[in-house]
């Protein structure tokens, strides 16, 4: 009965995902850096992180804070301010001792609840993810729609995500590409601090609309 607006819902998601954001800068960052394990977990974190949104879209807090221009801000430049933080720690990066890139191993230097909350934190923060959210669950879900299927789809949309991250991990952390980044070095973390302060600046200028 519902599979028309649940293949709807999973088509927006899917498109939304795939757009570049500070969920895909911090899982290849994680990845190139610490490895698979580091990597899966930030993705784990980031697909867990959906449920904060899904949350108060089910309770309507979403559409509180989407009327609210202080409490958007808030969320706004808290966010921005997490962006800007691990960006310029990432920009400050310095050249590695020699033998301190071996990418052989699988990211034992990153503890999973530091990679994970990491991943969380980026995604439940993003007060893009919470206009997202809100249009999805007054607009394309039927308000009609009863509350334990709506939760269905946010379980979807939860692991769904978390699977597609867990794939960039896996892209990321694979030898050969880990090897090449690490050829470049704290350039690589350089650049990679770069685009999360841009994010973080972009963000922090944007409006409500």
């Amino acid at each position: 009965m519902y599979w028309a607006e649940f293949l709807t819902v999973a088509l927006i998601h899917l498109l939304a995902v795939a757009s570049p954001g500070p969920d895909f800068a911090i899982v290849v960052r994680e990845s190139v850096a610490h490895g698979r394990r580091a990597g899966v977990w930030t993705a784990a974190g980031v697909g867990m992180g959906i449920f904060v949104h899904v949350g108060y879209s089910l309770l309507g807090i979403g559409l509180i804070v989407s009327q609210s221009i202080v409490l958007f801000n808030a969320l706004k430049w808290l966010a921005a301010a997490y962006l800007l933080y691990i960006g310029i720690k990432a920009l400050r990066a310095k050249p590695a001792a020699e033998g301190a890139l071996d990418v052989t191993g699988d990211g034992q230097a990153r503890a999973p609840l530091a990679a994970f909350m990491t991943g969380f934190v980026t995604n439940g923060l993003n007060p893009k993810a919470t206009l997202f959210f809100l249009s999805l669950f007054t607009v394309v879900i039927n308000p009609h729609t009863p509350l334990a299927v709506q939760a269905g789809y946010g379980v979807y949309l939860a692991f769904a995500t978390a699977l597609w991250f867990c794939l960039v991990a896996l892209l990321f952390s694979q030898s050969r590409v880990r090897a090449g980044f690490a050829r470049m070095g704290h350039w690589f973390d350089r650049v990679m601090g770069a685009v999360l302060i841009g994010l973080g600046v972009k963000l922090a200028f944007s409006e409500l609309r």
